[in-house]
């Protein structure tokens, strides 16, 4: 996969640092998570503008062009900043799935859009299972290309401009475009408990689809999408990691009680060493993933697994800890410390629980 150098890398993150700085305070975040849609439209212009909506996206279609180092790379300040949006949803997981179904014209109709941030995308992959393989596909296709069925857990459906619904059609599995708002087709909100994320149930009823056309079995190209997806959702914890250990950090030194600063104390010294180590262990788990994707490495199965499930219980260690360590006042929903938690508790069961990725890794293992 093509990727930049390291001094090009290192640029784009500070660009996408010194703009969420600005951009995503924690005020702004308040204030996205609770409209209709969720997110700052103005920042998700200029993240486009910035080229991170098309990152993965090729040039020739208006994209950036960049690589899994890149794309880990910026989900960690995206992580950090508690980015809402849908990044993830349109700029990662659909751009990731069109790109490796390779269906020309498909990709030269929808990936400019996406690029430029004007389109938003999704993929309907799994039903209310959420087992994210094969056997959780709920949308059925009949030889007319009319969809029936259901799909949960869909990123940003509500704001979608364009569905990837994964079905099982005459001849195995395929991809369908459906347009969102389309005949037969409902989009139900679901709750969540990270009130930053925007999930949504799909439910089709004879919905008319568009069968793309693949250059690789349809399954094949989901995992693809998928190791690059949590290959993004890894950085994105091991930076929400960092900043969590970071802020702590700073109120122990600065909290005073018995006369002396709360972090001169053994028992949080101890805290936050060991939070110091999920931190460093969950960056040094995203990053190794997203070099070994960017290799095309033989045991790249086995980085992303690893990420998923390492990255994951290490956010949600960090940020319950934290909690432990603010006291009192971070039980309150006024609170940051409060935020990173939900974040890290929703971000652990997005496309599937570390047990499941557990499983994956011992099975590329060969166990």
């Amino acid at each position: 996969m093509p990727s930049l150098s390291a001094d090009e890398r290192a640029a784009l993150r500070d660009s996408v640092h010194r703009l969420l700085a600005d951009r995503s305070t924690e005020a702004d975040v308040r204030r996205a998570m609770e409209t209709e849609t969720g997110y700052d439209e103005a920042l998700w212009r200029q993240l486009a503008e910035m080229g991170i909506a098309g990152l993965l996206i090729d040039e020739a279609h208006g994209g950036a062009g960049a690589g899994p180092l890149e794309l880990e790379a910026v989900m960690e300040e995206a992580g950090a900043a508690l980015l809402c949006g849908p990044l993830v949803a349109s700029g990662v997981l659909a751009a990731a799935l069109l790109d490796a179904l390779g269906d020309a014209e498909a990709n030269a109709r929808l990936l400019p859009g996406m690029a430029a941030g004007t389109t938003i995308a999704t993929a309907a992959l799994t039903d209310e299972r959420g087992t994210w393989d094969e056997d959780g596909v709920g949308v059925t296709a009949a030889a007319n290309d009319r969809l029936d069925g259901a799909a949960s857990y869909v990123l940003h459906a509500q704001n979608a401009d364009v569905l990837l619904v994964l079905a099982t059609a005459p001849g195995g599995l395929a991809v369908f475009e459906v347009d969102p708002k389309g005949e037969g087709v409902i989009v139900t909100p679901l709750p969540t408990f990270d009130h930053t994320l925007r999930l949504a149930k799909v439910v089709l009823e004879a919905a008319p689809g568009r069968r793309l056309k693949g250059a690789r079995p349809a399954w094949e190209a989901v995992r693809q999408a998928l190791d690059l997806t949590l290959v993004a959702l890894a950085g994105e914890q091991a930076g929400g990691a960092r900043r969590v250990l970071d802020f702590t950090v700073d109120y122990a030194k600065t909290r005073i009680q018995f006369g002396r600063a709360i972090g001169s104390f053994q028992a949080i010294k101890h805290m936050a060493a060991d939070l110091l180590l999920e931190s460093e262990s969950s960056i040094s788990a995203a990053r190794n993933a997203a070099q070994k994707l960017a290799e095309g490495a033989p045991d790249a199965a086995e980085a992303v697994a690893l990420a998923a499930f390492a990255c994951a219980d290490a956010f949600s260690t960090t940020a319950a800890n934290a909690v432990q360590m603010h006291g009192g006042i971070a039980f309150t929903w006024a609170h940051p410390a409060h935020l990173y938690l939900r974040r890290a508790r929703a971000d652990a069961q997005l496309f599937g629980a570390p047990a499941y990725h557990r499983e994956r890794y011992l099975e590329a293992l060969g166990a």
